[in-house]
């Protein structure tokens, strides 16, 4: 077997133990000041192992969209230890930023400027010392995008990825490239954005990965924040009066 026929067999396997993987996971939201720099840490050592980034004397990696309101840092708990973690941003035409629209404002500003709902995923690191045991680990993290893109019946959902990448996210998740790699301010190696219209791939990605859908509960518990908490107005498939006509097959 050729080295490109087993990486495929590692990745179809990987996606089958999704689902198995998801009774060990624990997707916790970083809220204390301890929570917040053990991810900046993991941060730190997933991206300095890769050649990411230069040394710093922090030992850290963190920027301002960590405290946006519209953003959500998640640590993903596999039997009780963090083994990855992934920043969740919507942007809307009420909060108009996040770390791709920094970065890629003439794609993404337009789409906002006609009322879409964009969600964008950033930050997406697994411990180094841990992947190899946990090659399901990338799919069980990466589900928090499509969780997020059903609570917020978002219109485009992001992926910002390196260039070797992009081929894995286009054939698995359906996402297309919609410009030429930059630059993020930290890192050394320019990512490249791709993206999708949700309600379009939808379908067909949960058709592939079934552990992808969630309950209404699982999205409030993950995303809902209090109405006195300043975060951006956003529509949401749970919301009775909002939700689309398909919003029940987000559903497990």
């Amino acid at each position: 077997m050729s080295s490109a026929q087993q990486a495929q067999k590692t990745r179809v396997v990987a996606a089958v133990r999704g689902h198995e993987l998801l009774d060990r996971i624990d997707y916790r939201v970083a809220e204390t000041v301890a929570e917040k720099e053990a991810i900046y840490q993991l941060r730190y050592r997933a991206y300095l192992n890769e050649g990411a980034i230069e040394p710093n004397a922090d030992g850290l990696v963190t920027d301002s969209h960590d405290e946006m309101p519209n953003s959500w840092v998640f640590g993903i708990h596999v039997d009780g230890a963090l083994s990855g973690s992934i920043r969740i941003s919507v942007a809307t035409p009420s909060l108009p930023t996040s770390p791709s629209v920094d970065v890629f404002p003439d794609i993404l500003q337009p789409e906002l400027e006609r009322g879409k709902v964009i969600v964008d995923p950033t930050r997406f690191v697994a411990d180094p010392d841990r992947i190899e045991r946990l090659p399901e680990l990338p799919y069980v993290t990466v589900r928090l995008g499509y969780i997020a893109c059903c609570y917020f019946d978002a219109d485009i959902g992001l992926a910002t990825v390196r260039a070797e990448h992009r081929a894995f996210y286009r054939r698995v998740f359906l996402q297309q490239p919609m410009c030429e790699p930059r630059l993020f301010p930290g890192l050394l190696k320019p990512v490249g954005l791709m993206g999708a219209n949700y309600r379009e791939i939808r379908d067909r990605v949960y058709a592939r990965f079934p552990f992808m859908r969630s309950s209404a509960f699982e999205r409030r518990m993950l995303f809902e924040r209090p109405a006195a908490f300043a975060g951006p107005t956003l529509r949401s498939a749970d919301a009775p009066s909002t939700a689309p006509v398909n919003s029940a097959d987000c559903y497990m």
